[in-house]
């Protein structure tokens, strides 16, 4: 059984009431809900961190190198433009990778337009809104067991 971390960061704990226009209306219990029911239709399981809190997601993600994680699914939210703290503690992993974000940053405000994050993942996933986050999982699972996707 694959152990999927799914991470958050900040501001993300708002779904459902931030900017419905731009992030949908599902709440992150949501979210985390279609992430767990795709992991759990695999045969996964899935566990989930949000946090305000940047030193928080870099030691779970250093956790992560020996806590029996096998895959990270990975939304920092704004710290995905500028926080090369997350950046270095996601490149020490040897597992795989996934960036997931509800809406399409390349399409939106230009400070948006790139993340960190991105070089040192296996692959993102971008504007898909909720739906992302299951191909976030399937992904995972597939770089995990070498399928070619």
């Amino acid at each position: 059984m694959a152990n999927i971390l799914l991470l958050h960061g900040p501001n993300l704990s708002q779904l459902g009431s931030r900017d419905p226009e731009q992030y949908g209306t599902a709440t992150l219990d949501d979210v985390v809900a279609a992430a767990r029911a795709a992991a759990e239709a695999e045969g996964a399981e899935l566990t989930h961190l949000q946090t305000e809190h940047e030193g928080e997601l870099v030691s779970r993600i250093h956790d992560a190198r020996t806590d029996g994680t096998d895959i990270v699914i990975v939304n920092a939210g704004a710290w995905s433009h500028y926080s090369y703290a997350i950046r270095d503690a996601l490149e020490l992993l040897t597992i795989p990778k996934v960036e997931v974000h509800l809406s399409n940053i390349t399409a939106r405000e230009p400070f948006r337009h790139t993340s960190v994050l991105t070089a040192v993942c296996d692959g993102a996933i971008l504007g898909f809104g909720i739906d992302g986050y299951p191909l976030a999982v399937r992904a995972g699972l597939n770089l995990h067991d070498g399928v070619s996707t």
